[in-house]
């Protein structure tokens, strides 16, 4: 062997220093795509700089709030599809910081990756970069890590950081919500980022199917299924954020309605739910029957078919529908002793 095989050096060790820096420099021109004039540095700065200039609010409020998109990641890997999963991240932060009345002002990311793949760094960040500009929201900044001690070779990890801001005087808290509120769903996409854990058992392991395999009930591949984007709720519900009518939002995410609603529901009062199980979406009812998930565990796992929980009081109901598409799903009743916040009328 020559004296060279035997030399040490970081890309030896699993990691291209260089390989990095080009693939920073190759995205900067898709991520100043969302600059605005609040943004004062550019991407591969140590810290991203956002000048807060909002006159037209009396009292701001930055909301900020991390989270990441599960396993739903695995089912991107399989597919080799990655043009999805940027905009997932993106638009569960936006609707995090929403539910308190914050509109978002920056954005910040995580990569971590076995192994540096050009391509899907990209399109991971061109997805990313689609839903920040369809967001308003800046991407000022963040990390892509390579390492191949902790991730496999074909594998990742991504997290998103949001900034947003309110108005602290319409700031959305339980303290709003009272007896005779109304509740109105707004329809999701699919899944969003949440219960791929139990999906991907019941689809791959149980009925041992493959990502790419149609599947009839739901007229498309299991691929364009589960990697529906999950939808922002920003454009619908921003023209109503100021209305001191809308009193709470709840995001329906791990733990489903129950789970998420019971998070703006203050002690004293219940949400009675009316929403069936006979009225969820196809791939919901598809996923039920196919893994023989009792009621309880199909709550808990899935939003089935309801992304977003508008609690608000019943004179705006025939607005906020019309502009939104939202649909009734119950009301807020003082609670009944020993009741659970959330109570599902069956």
């Amino acid at each position: 062997m020559h004296e060279s095989d035997h030399t040490l050096d970081y890309k030896n060790s699993g990691v291209d220093v260089r390989a990095g820096e080009e693939a920073v420099s190759a995205i900067k021109a898709l991520v100043r795509q969302t600059y605005n004039t609040s943004v004062l540095s550019d991407l591969g700065s140590f810290g991203g700089l956002y000048r807060l200039d909002r006159p037209e609010l009396r009292e701001a409020v930055l909301v900020a709030s991390t989270d990441g998109v599960g396993t739903k990641l695995r089912v991107a890997i399989m597919a080799n599809r990655f043009d999805t999963i940027g905009q997932d991240l993106v638009n569960h932060c936006v609707n995090d910081i929403l539910v308190q009345g914050a509109e978002p002002l920056f954005f910040l990311d995580y990569i971590g990756l076995g192994r540096l793949e050009p391509v899907t760094v990209r399109q991971l960040v061109e997805g990313m970069v689609a839903a920040c500009k369809a967001n308003d929201c800046a991407l000022i900044g963040g990390e892509m890590a390579e390492m191949p001690g902790i991730y496999q070779s074909g594998d990742f990890d991504l997290v998103g950081t949001i900034v947003g801001v309110a108005e602290r005087s319409l700031l959305l808290t339980p303290e709003r919500v009272q007896a005779g509120d109304i509740l109105l769903g707004l329809p999701s996409s699919g899944l969003h980022t949440n219960g791929y854990s139990l999906a991907r058992k019941i689809v791959f392991d149980r009925l041992g199917l493959q990502v790419q395999d149609y599947v009839p009930e739901l007229g498309c591949t299991l691929a364009d299924a589960l990697l529906t984007v999950h939808t922002s709720y920003l454009s619908a519900l921003r023209p109503w954020l100021r209305d001191p009518r809308l009193h709470a939002l709840a995001h329906i995410t791990g733990g489903g309605i129950a789970g998420n609603l019971k998070r703006v529901i203050p002690d004293g009062l219940s949400a009675r739910v009316d929403y069936p199980l006979s009225r969820i979406p196809p791939l919901f009812a598809w996923l039920r029957q196919a893994g023989g998930l009792g009621d309880d565990t199909l709550r808990e796992a899935f939003n089935l078919g309801v992304g977003m929980i508008a609690v608000l009081e019943p004179t705006l109901r025939d607005g906020f529908c019309a502009d939104t598409g939202a649909f009734d799903l119950g009301e807020v009743i003082p609670a009944q002793l020993d009741a659970a916040k959330v109570v599902f009328n069956d």
